[in-house]
């Protein structure tokens, strides 16, 4: 069944129907204010600092904002914060014994858990929003007087504050993951401008016809790939043994565990990019120095041979982080001692180390598999942008974050029908 039957039969349902809606009006809602500037600012001095400065760490920052950070409207810190917190969180719950017990406790544990990421995100955002509006942004700001640099500061602080919670009314009200999808919704944005600016590179001759026909062949190619690896996952078999409790029997069913060949998602190609950027952004605050030039010329994507080590480092660190990450989400003594405690067992390996064993070695080929296909991803974009010299701000990191949403999306969608006798595209 094709995506559109599919979404035509979820149309059909009204509580479905009312979810979406309300998914699509939060979505305007978004975009609304990312057009909505920051007062005080000079437009002007803002267009000259992002002038041919469209990589470094701000790029990311500018993704993930749907332009709103270039053009530092209210939603110019996007939710970086939160995500940048949900990592944090998610990092100390290995290092930390109590956070680690609060997210063995259930419910109430994750809640407090998201309680303290709240806090931890609104921090960031005010850390964030002193640091580019007495730092980056300073030039720019009209007024220099103390009130107004608190004002902008606190809207800043107060964008983020509220796509959070935007975020949060579209898990409650509407469908598919809020944070998520407000990403998904910056990314997609930029589209109709990628287009725009390959059009003009035909029309002015600076892209010829055969260079663009490859180029779309390529991304095709790239988007086929991204939705066979984030479908993809090794599926372990399980078989519970029959236990009897009283006068009931259970247990004897079989089941698997699913190993998702890209387990870690796009969470090592934003610390990959995050580290390796890091020092193009510093080009920023001294333009035209001696630490500029070089930066420029051996780690810049735009400098010759630059674009070869941005390219290794961005492979090497991608893998490294890919395996760091995995190994963080997915613990193979856990899901061994879980498995062995409700009488589960994998078929032909005996429960404890051995299953421990087992788990750790598959995991770790398939990891590979994932790690290769993201580093190849995001690092093959950025060596062909570099030969047809067609700057569309569109690369493997905005195609795998929509593409794993889309999914997402859909998915969920699809679950809805299926309680309503339905069948998805999704096989």
């Amino acid at each position: 069944m094709s995506i559109f039957t599919t979404l035509a039969n979820a149309w059909k349902v009204p509580d479905i129907r009312k979810k979406i809606i309300f998914t699509l009006l939060m979505m305007v809602v978004f975009r609304l204010g990312c057009a909505i500037p920051i007062p005080g600012i000079d437009r002007t001095i803002l267009t000259q600092l992002f002038e041919g400065n469209e990589s470094g760490l701000f790029g990311l920052f500018d993704l993930f904002s749907g332009g709103s950070f270039s053009n530092f409207t209210i939603f110019a810190l996007s939710i970086t914060p939160y995500i940048t917190a949900s990592i944090i969180l998610q990092l100390l719950t290995i290092a930390i014994p109590a956070l680690e017990a609060l997210a063995r406790e259930g419910l109430e544990g994750r809640k407090k858990i998201v309680r303290y990421t709240r806090y931890l995100t609104v921090v960031l955002a005010l850390i964030q929003a002193i640091g580019l509006t007495v730092g980056l942004f300073n030039q720019a700001v009209v007024d220099r007087s103390v009130f107004s640099f608190i004002v902008i500061i606190l809207i800043l602080t107060a964008g983020t504050a509220f796509l959070m919670w935007l975020g949060e009314q579209i898990n409650e009200y509407g469908i598919g993951n809020g944070i998520s999808l407000i990403i998904f919704a910056g990314i997609v944005a930029r589209i109709p401008s990628a287009i725009s600016m390959l059009r003009i590179a035909l029309k002015e001759g600076t892209l010829s016809f055969l260079t663009f026909i490859l180029f779309v062949v390529f991304a095709f190619a790239v988007l086929v790939g991204i939705i066979m690896v984030q479908q993809g996952a090794r599926k372990i078999p399980v078989q519970y043994a029959k236990r009897v409790v009283g006068r009931k029997m259970y247990g004897g069913q079989s089941t698997h565990i699913p190993i998702k060949v890209n387990q870690a998602g796009v969470i090592p190609v934003i610390f990959g990019m995050a580290l390796l950027q890091f020092p193009l952004t510093i080009t920023y605050f001294c333009p035209g120095t001696g630490f500029a030039d070089f930066i420029t010329k051996w780690l810049s994507p735009s400098g010759n041979p630059g674009v070869w080590i941005y390219g290794i480092l961005n492979f090497a660190l991608i893998m490294f982080f890919t395996y760091f990450y995995t190994a963080i989400t997915f613990n193979p003594a856990d899901v061994a001692y879980n498995m062995k405690a409700n009488g589960g067992f994998i078929p032909g390996i005996r429960p404890g180390m051995p299953t421990v064993e087992y788990l750790t070695k598959v995991m770790m080929r398939i990891t590979f598999v994932g790690a290769v296909f993201l580093s190849v991803v995001s690092t093959l974009p950025t060596v062909v942008d570099y030969f047809i010299n067609v700057n569309i701000r569109f690369g493997g990191t905005s195609l795998l974050i929509a593409v794993g949403v889309g999914l997402d999306l859909m998915k969920q969608i699809e679950n809805q029908l299926v309680m309503r006798n339905y069948s998805g595209f999704l096989k």
